[in-house]
């Protein structure tokens, strides 16, 4: 398995993109995962967002990156597409990040729900929107070879049975899921057992622990962690991590394992891939 992190861990401490390529290539860590941003905004054209804009030009993008020996293992364009806005600013959001991650030699995206029950809309009727988007995403997707990640992120994508009626919205191999082992958790659900359920759609993984206060206060009430402030191994998730890497190694995963837990700067990070990279040797997982 291979092992990357999503920039997200590095919003607090105001980095630009470019430096927590720095970052990636002073750890050997060669796979790297953003948010994409249409348009543009002052707090990232002065250089203190971590994540890349859709008008920087993406084979240019790919050829620095090179120069830093990392890649992306997948770019997040997960606009929340149960909403009634789903298909008015998330669909073309995702159209128009396809082409872009083509070019950028990126061939995963990730997309999601939104994280709570839809104002205005019956669960049927959400699913109904979504089903409409998906379709046109993986049209587009299929003709551009790009992957759509399903983020567990939110009210339906964290509920098994929905998840499965999503993984049929369309007959594509370019329909998979980006499992997350915190927001399963942080959702009330049972990671393992998650895991093992959807184990052959699974196309990418972000590793996340969970603090023992967090889950105390919010599990089976939130579906989704934004930044976990817990290094990995810290917190009442590690084992259920654990599990699911071995479930995966068992059933051929060779993917992306992306951390996401907040950075401070670098410390919890890299605390957290010391700890990943001793649970894949424990586990007899070749770091790729």
């Amino acid at each position: 398995m291979k092992i990357g992190f999503h920039t997200d861990a590095f919003n607090s401490a105001y980095w630009n993109f470019e430096k927590c390529l720095q970052w990636a290539e002073a750890n050997e860590v060669h796979f790297i995962e953003c948010g994409l941003i249409d348009g543009v905004s002052w707090i990232h054209g002065l250089g203190y967002q971590p994540h890349v804009a859709l008008y920087e030009d993406p084979l240019l993008l790919q050829k620095k990156m090179a120069n830093y020996g990392v890649r992306f293992s997948q770019v997040d364009a997960a606009y929340p597409l149960s909403s009634l806005e789903g298909p008015l600013y998330g669909v073309p959001y995702v159209l128009k990040s396809i082409p872009w991650a083509k070019h950028a030699g990126c061939d995963k995206i990730a997309t999601t729900d939104g994280l709570h029950k839809p104002p205005g809309l019956c669960d049927e009727e959400a699913m109904s929107i979504m089903k409409r988007s998906y379709e046109q995403i993986i049209e587009v997707a299929t003709a551009y070879e790009i992957t759509v990640n399903i983020e567990l992120h939110g009210y339906f994508t964290t509920n098994p049975q929905r998840l499965e009626q999503m993984l049929n919205f369309c007959d594509s191999p370019f329909l998979q899921i980006n499992f997350d082992t915190g927001n399963t958790f942080i959702s009330g659900q049972d990671p393992v057992s998650f895991c093992e359920r959807f184990k052959d759609q699974v196309s990418h993984v972000h590793v996340k622990d969970v603090s023992e206060s967090l889950a105390a206060a919010v599990r089976g009430e939130e579906t989704g962690i934004a930044v976990s402030h817990c290094a990995l191994g810290d917190g009442i998730n590690a084992d259920n991590i654990r599990q699911c890497l071995s479930i995966l190694q068992k059933n051929g995963y060779n993917g992306v394992l992306s951390m996401e837990c907040e950075g401070s700067g670098g410390s919890m990070i890299e605390k957290s891939l010391g700890w990943l990279r001793n649970l894949m040797d424990e586990l007899g997982i070749p770091e790729e």
